[in-house]
């Protein structure tokens, strides 16, 4: 009888981002007796309730988000050395960013970091979809009109991927409204002389049925933001250089929106300039290498229309 060695750390999260998560059932299952008879306790519920039904969001909101921008999309190609050089110039431009700041900046530069980072994480996706509508207009432009016909099939996948997410992201505050307005109506103080015990189960069984939906969308957005920015919403089908054009070209929109509101970097001017144009110049020359390397791949900028075929 053959025992499977124990996996490394590395395997079992790299297993947890991208394998199925297992079912609700199952993990009950793999508990320990003794934990489960705990968490059943009533005096608990209040604790259980909203673990069960936040696995719950939390797992099916994940498969949805797999299934509509999967890890590897049709049309990627995944260059290790890349992701690798990709990583280490994230790192640097951190630390870089960060030194600059705790050395030549005062608790005003801290607070408008803060600002800055908190504005692009609102931003990103919508200047993503913007600067994917430009890339995907100059590249239509550019192609040989026999093969616009197929990239308007592939297009269409990526238009309806990004129509979930956009969804999705509005219904976040229409929920969260609706919910803390249901909430203020359904005050206890709306039912007095009703049994107290009656009273707390419906009104918890409201606040569930109110704010699950708000957190499974939560759950949704947060697994698909990376691999809907990562692969541009699913254009690698179109053309695999795609989500390397529309990164670069949204890096250098946040970088002179940042300019146009915040102004340079704190520092000397040279060094400001320099800390200014080294993110969005570094993004530009990976991206740049990126294309380059899909050629290897035998990806071309413009490929040949498919022969037409008749019969005799």
């Amino acid at each position: 009888m053959s025992v499977d060695p124990p996996q490394p750390y590395a395997s079992r999260w790299q297993r947890i981002r991208e394998d199925e998560w297992p079912p609700l059932g199952e993990v009950v299952r793999g508990m320990p007796p003794g934990l489960v008879l705990v968490l059943a306790l009533p005096c608990l519920w209040c604790l259980t309730v909203p673990l069960l039904l936040g696995y719950w969001s939390a797992r099916t909101a994940r498969r949805i988000a797999r299934r509509i921008f999967p890890v590897r999309p049709e049309g990627y190609v995944e260059d290790a050395a890349l992701l690798r050089v990709q990583r280490v110039r994230a790192w640097v431009g951190l630390l870089m960013s960060v030194a600059v700041l705790a050395a030549f900046g005062d608790f005003e530069d801290v607070e408008e970091a803060q600002v800055q980072i908190t504005l692009r994480l609102f931003l990103t996706p919508w200047g993503a979809l913007l600067s994917a509508v430009v890339v995907v207009a100059l590249f239509f432009c550019a192609a040989r009109p026999g093969t616009r016909r197929a990239m308007r099939t592939n297009l269409w996948p990526a238009g309806r991927s990004a129509l979930w997410y956009f969804g999705a992201w509005s219904l976040i505050p229409l929920f969260a409204v609706v919910a803390f307005q249901t909430m203020g109506w359904l005050a206890p103080n709306r039912f007095e002389g009703g049994s107290g015990l009656l009273l707390g189960v419906f009104l918890l069984f409201v606040f569930f049925a109110l704010w699950t939906p708000f957190w499974w969308l939560v759950y949704f957005v947060g697994f698909s933001s990376g691999p809907a920015l990562r692969h541009a919403f699913n254009l690698t089908a179109l053309h695999a250089a795609l989500p390397a054009l529309v990164t670069a070209v949204l890096v250098w929109v946040f970088a002179f929106f940042g300019l146009a509101t915040g102004g340079l970097p704190p520092g000397p001017v040279p060094l400001a300039v320099c800390a200014f144009l080294g993110g969005p110049l570094s993004v530009t020359a990976l991206a740049w290498w990126e294309i380059h390397r899909l050629r290897r791949h035998g990806v071309q900028w413009r490929t040949e229309p498919p022969p037409c075929t008749t019969t005799p």
